[in-house]
């Protein structure tokens, strides 16, 4: 993964730059989704976080700085929520159900924030983005990582040269009920979506259908 970008602080105590950077992610996520990144002032961040604008500029260097720790926390957020749901599962074709659940529950939770990141993230610069577009890479590889465990222990029937597109293919699906939602609530739930769409790569997966 492209090494992750360390944002400049005038404060040096670690706790307190992790609170306020918390503070003002929660500010500027409001914020973005609401007047997206362009039209948002980094003065309407601080104050919304809380405190002056002189105290944003103690833990950032510019409002592209904050884009990069909204994104860097969002994809925290999918990454920590999914492994949590991989625990403790019998075998790997358990395992990728319950990621594929988990995943798709998350980015409903979090729909405005994943519209966000695909719709801002080009103005980040092109470091920071190579980073970000990495945390991506980073959420796929994890259902890489069941697949080829999966194949191992006998429960996942897939050739290997397969397993990164079917892993791409798993994360497009979940991010489908996010871009295309306005159509699919229509005519099915959450639920009904997540069911149909882990059927579908598990009837391609089990190796007893």
């Amino acid at each position: 993964m492209t090494q992750k970008k360390q944002i400049p602080s005038l404060v040096k105590d670690p706790k307190l730059v992790k609170k306020r950077r918390e503070q003002m992610i929660e500010a500027a996520v409001s914020l973005f989704i609401e007047k997206g990144f362009h039209k948002t002032t980094t003065r309407e961040i601080a104050a919304k976080a809380g405190f002056s604008i002189g105290t944003l500029y103690e833990y950032i260097q510019s409002k592209e700085d904050v884009l990069y720790l909204v994104c860097d926390s969002i994809h925290q957020q999918v990454e920590d929520r999914l492994l949590e749901a991989m625990k403790e599962k019998e075998n790997s074709l358990e395992s990728l159900k319950a990621a594929m659940k988990h995943y798709f529950m998350v980015l409903n939770d979090m729909q405005d924030q994943v519209l966000l990141i695909y719709q801002e993230t080009k103005s980040l610069p092109k470091d920071t983005l190579h980073y970000v577009l990495s945390r991506e890479e980073q959420i796929t590889e994890i259902f890489e990582e069941v697949l080829k465990k999966g194949i191992e222990d006998g429960s996942i029937h897939l050739d290997p040269r397969e397993i990164k597109l079917m892993a791409h293919n798993i994360v497009v699906l979940g991010e489908m009920w996010v871009f295309r939602r306005w159509a699919l609530t229509k005519q099915f739930s959450l639920e009904d979506f997540i069911e149909k769409q882990t059927r579908l790569i598990v009837d391609q997966l089990s190796v007893a259908k």
